[in-house]
């Protein structure tokens, strides 16, 4: 009888490629956990969605977890299936407003940010724009002047440069939705902060930008 020929494996490789499969598999399964948390829980922290997703699925915290990047696939896939064009009626009722408010803040340079122009935006989600604010009470004067009624928060950004900046923000409502101003100076419309899924600059859509979007739509 003729004999088998046999495949061998050294003791390094067959222990690495199992792991590499098990992390990889491990990561796809707790960045879907944590897309659904994101999608049903008004949850919009990458970082907190992870750590309930993994402590959910009991997976070891010792693990890598995913990317935010990897949850945004997720997030996207989650939405696609399940949202479906309700999903897209929302998301293009919010650039409309987008739109709306751009139009009306001009005269401060607006850009459209975040999940409504990335397209993850769901009915938690507040309408971001960046603002540029020269003197720096520009837009608050300009908000007063309007009878437009707001309130302060403070977000820590991750600068161009990699440090970190807070930066002030004003939050008002808009056709029942939340919209945030992040109030720069005009000279950072050069240069956007890194964003908070990839650490790439941030994507950043002027009127015109968004104007088009609702034209595709």
């Amino acid at each position: 009888m003729q004999s088998r020929k046999r495949t061998h494996m050294t003791i390094s490789e067959k222990p690495h490629g199992n792991n590499h499969k098990k992390s990889a598999q491990a990561r796809r399964i707790i960045a879907a956990e944590a897309a659904r948390i994101m999608a049903t829980q008004a949850q919009s922290n990458f970082r907190i969605a992870k750590m309930k997703a993994a402590e959910r699925l009991g997976a070891d915290m010792r693990m890598a977890l995913p990317s935010n990047a990897e949850v945004e696939r997720a997030l996207r896939a989650y939405q696609g299936f399940y949202g479906g064009q309700r999903h897209i009626r929302h998301l293009n009722a919010m650039r409309g407003t987008a739109l709306r408010v751009m139009r009306r803040l001009e005269c401060f340079s607006p850009r459209l940010v975040g999940p409504v122009l990335e397209g993850t935006a769901d009915e938690h989600s507040r309408l971001t724009l960046h603002v540029f604010n020269d003197p720096p009470d520009a837009v608050v004067i300009h908000l007063l002047d309007n009878g437009i009624a707001f309130y302060h928060e403070q977000r820590k950004i991750r600068w161009h440069d990699g440090s970190y900046h807070q930066v002030p923000l004003l939050v008002f409502d808009a056709d029942n939705i939340d919209v945030e101003l992040m109030l720069f100076d005009g000279i950072d419309l050069r240069q956007a902060p890194l964003s908070p899924v990839d650490g790439r600059p941030q994507k950043r859509a002027s009127l015109s930008d968004v104007e088009c979007l609702l034209d595709q739509a």
